[in-house]
Order: C-alpha cells, then sequence, then structure tokens
C-alpha cells in the first residue's frame, strides 16, 4: 500500500490523540525555527563575536542552509526502511548535537563546520513530520496538519526568535544555540511518546524514494520555493543591521520588529493552507507576486520604523508558500513520498543560501543595506516564473490526461 492509498483511510485516533502527535512534531519545528531565524536576528552579534563582518558571517547561515539542502536527500534515502516515529527521534538528536557545538565554536572556521552538520537533519525532519501528521488526519485536512508542523516554526519567529535575541544581547550569542539544543532533546521526548509506532512500508526502498528526481513537476516545485523564497531570506538576514544602519533603532527594538515579521508569518502560514484547500497550486503564485510587492515596499520604507513594521509584517507573510508547495510535492511525488517531502527544505534553504549570498554581494558591492529588497523582488519574480511554468505544464498534461 502506497502512502497515498494510508492517507486515504481515516485515522483510528481520537482529536486528542492527534492533537498530541502535531504539537510534539511542531516542537521540533519550533526549534528549528528558532535556530535558522534566529541565527539570522543575531547575525551582528555572532559576527563581531567570530571577529568577521556582517557579510562574512552571513556565510553562516548559508552553512546552515547547504547542510539542509546536503542532508535532506540523503538522510530521506537512507532511512527509507526506518520507521517514521524513530527517524524524527533520530534526526533531533543530531541536530541537537549540532546546535550544542554551535555554542562552543571557538572561530569562525568551525561555526561554519558546526552550523553545517546542525542543517543536516531539517530537511529530512520536517519533510517525515509532514508525512507523518497527514498520515494521521482525513484526506481533506492533510494541508492544515502540515501548516501546524510548519506552525511550529512560525511560532518560533514570534516568541522564540525575539526571546532568542533578548537572550543573545543579555548574556552573549552562544546561549541561543544552547537553548536550542535543549529544545531539541524535548522533541524527542515529545515525539517518543506520542508520535505514532507505525512500522517502515513493507515495500520503502531507496531506489523507490530515488524515483522521485524523475518527475519534472518535483522538480518545477522545488525550482519555485528555491528561487521564490530567497526574496524573504535576501531581506531577513541583514534586517537587523538595516534597523541599526537606516532605520536607526537600538537594539531594544529588534524583538519587536522580528516578532512583526513572526505574526506576519504566522498569518501567512494559516492563509497558505486556507488558500491551497481551496484553489490548490495556484496559490503559490498568489503568495509570490504578494512577496515581491512587499519587497519593493523594503527600500522606501526602511527610514521610518513604523513603515518598517508593516512592509516587515507584509513580507513575513509570504512565508505561508511553504504549507503550499509541500502539499504540492505530495501531489506530485507518486510512491516517493519521503525524498520529495524532505526535498521541499532543501529547497527552502537553497532559498536560505542564495538570498543572503546575494544580498551579502549587493551590499559589499555598494549598493547599501535597502538594496536586498532589490534582491528580494528579483527572486520573488524568478520564482513566479518557475510557478507559471509548472502551472501551464501540469495543466497541459492533465488535459492530455482527460483526452486519453
Amino acid at each position: 500500500m502506497t502512502d497515498a492509498a494510508i492517507s486515504l483511510a481515516p485515522p483510528a485516533r481520537s482529536r486528542a490523540a492527534v492533537a498530541l502527535v502535531l504539537i510534539a512534531l511542531a516542537m521540533g519545528g519550533f526549534a528549528i525555527g528558532v535556530t535558522e531565524f534566529a541565527a539570522m536576528s543575531i547575525l551582528p552579534d555572532f559576527a563581531a563575536g567570530l571577529g568577521v563582518d556582517a557579510p562574512t558571517a552571513g556565510h553562516v547561515i548559508s552553512a546552515y542552509a547547504a547542510g539542509v539542502v546536503v542532508g535532506a536527500p540523503i538522510l530521506a534515502v537512507l532511512g527509507a526502511r526506518l520507521p517514521r516515529w524513530l527517524l524524527l527521534i533520530g534526526f533531533m538528536g543530531l541536530f541537537a548535537v549540532g546546535n550544542g557545538l554551535s555554542a562552543i565554536a571557538p572561530n569562525y572556521e568551525w561555526m561554519l563546520v558546526f552550523r553545517f552538520l546542525s542543517g543536516v537533519p531539517h530537511g529530512a525532519y520536517f519533510g517525515v513530520a509532514a508525512l507523518v501528521a497527514a498520515s494521521v488526519v482525513p484526506l481533506h485536512l492533510r494541508t492544515r496538519a502540515v501548516s501546524t508542523v510548519l506552525m511550529g516554526l512560525t511560532v518560533a519567529t514570534v516568541i522564540g526568535v525575539p526571546f532568542a535575541n533578548m537572550v543573545s544581547h543579555a548574556f552573549g550569542w552562544r546561549w541561543t544555540f544552547a537553548i536550542v539544543s535543549i529544545l531539541a532533546v524535548v522533541t524527542m521526548v515529545l515525539v517518543a511518546l506520542f508520535a505514532p509506532r507505525d512500522p517502515a512500508q513493507p515495500d520503502a526502498s531507496p531506489m523507490r524514494e530515488l524515483s522521485a528526481l524523475k518527475r519534472g513537476q518535483v522538480w518545477l516545485t522545488l525550482g519555485v520555493g528555491a528561487v521564490g523564497f530567497g526574496g524573504m531570506f535576501a531581506v531577513y538576514a541583514y534586517l537587523a543591521s538595516t534597523l541599526a544602519a537606516v532605520t536607526g533603532v537600538g537594539p531594544e527594538i529588534l524583538p519587536w520588529v522580528f516578532a512583526v515579521f513572526g505574526v506576519g508569518m504566522f498569518l501567512g502560514n494559516i492563509l497558505g493552507a486556507w488558500a491551497a484547500d481551496r484553489v490548490g497550486f495556484p496559490a503559490a503564485g498568489g503568495l509570490l507576486l504578494w512577496s515581491a510587492a512587499a519587497l519593493a515596499l523594503y527600500p522606501f520604507a526602511a527610514g521610518n520604523l513604523w513603515a518598517m513594521m508593516v512592509v516587515v509584517f507584509l513580507i513575513g507573510g509570504g512565508g505561508g508558500l511553504g504549507s503550499i508547495l509541500q502539499t504540492r510535492l505530495m501531489d506530485v511525488a507518486g510512491d516517493a513520498q519521503t525524498l520529495a517531502a524532505a526535498l521541499n527544505h532543501s529547497a527552502f534553504n537553497t532559498a536560505n543560501a542564495i538570498g543572503p549570498l546575494l544580498g551579502g554581494m549587493a551590499i559589499a558591492a555598494g549598493y547599501g543595506w535597502t538594496s536586498t529588497g532589490w534582491v528580494g523582488v528579483g527572486l520573488s519574480l524568478g520564482g513566479f516564473a518557475i510557478f507559471v511554468v509548472a502551472w501551464l505544464v501540469g495543466r497541459k498534461r492533465a488535459a492530455s490526461e482527460r483526452l486519453a
């Protein structure tokens, strides 16, 4: 029986049991969200601590993203024959180790290595967690269940990142990564207690998972995320520096601005799940255009704190793209569900690498901190162009199948 067939069967679990499963999975999303987004928000702190400038420190963020890109497919394929609950515990264990080592990194070079290691289980965790979430609810609630897992990440941007920012300023940036390591251990315990102990699929194999790579729609969907999400990260990675250098606010204001971004992302995640349940994949195109418009406003808003609050909120709303693409991959991946689900986060973190890299290049070239907004516009529109291709190809194929 395929994963798709399993998802059609009504779950034999009470609402309370389902809620506990989703909470356990979302806790992992919360831990990942804190380390991913807090690393960007405290970039000036660890840049100073490691003795490098902000654009160079941005490579630490790219190293984490590279770990996600590399780790997601490898762990998804190698773990194909293992039960998903056991995979989730193992992924969080590796995540805890990587963040613990990041907290004690002696220099910039080791920080790059430890952030890469921390990123390796990120995509595989989210991919497997999304499949587990989808397996415990009816098919028509699938996107909302997946968005609940991702909601852990968005809650992290509202609560966890501002808190981490305050901890970094009060006690030092190393404590941020230590706290994430503790959150990962808590997730391991919750998953062990509440995740369904379903056995591995009897016909699962690395080769079956690799079959996802033969599907053009899988690659196009991944392309939408890899390019389109980069716009948000181009701005977010240098938001703290822009607020200090252009907007002229002190460190006590930064947590509030990042919280506003988090609220936008939280609401965008809900909006994305709602839209995907009603219009499907086209909702991704709408959110990409939303992101492009919001990012175009960023350079003009940077000089005023209140205008920045509004624009940062709008940029955060574009984060709802994640749940739409996750569900889309479930629809186009066939039997290769685990690899496709994990690759969504490889794409997400390809964007996390591309955005800060291009944004840092624009800043280093002398175009100013606000130039990241224009970099973001270009990336969002690039993602929209790939979406248009994917949508048109999908419609053409569907029409051919109806005529056959």
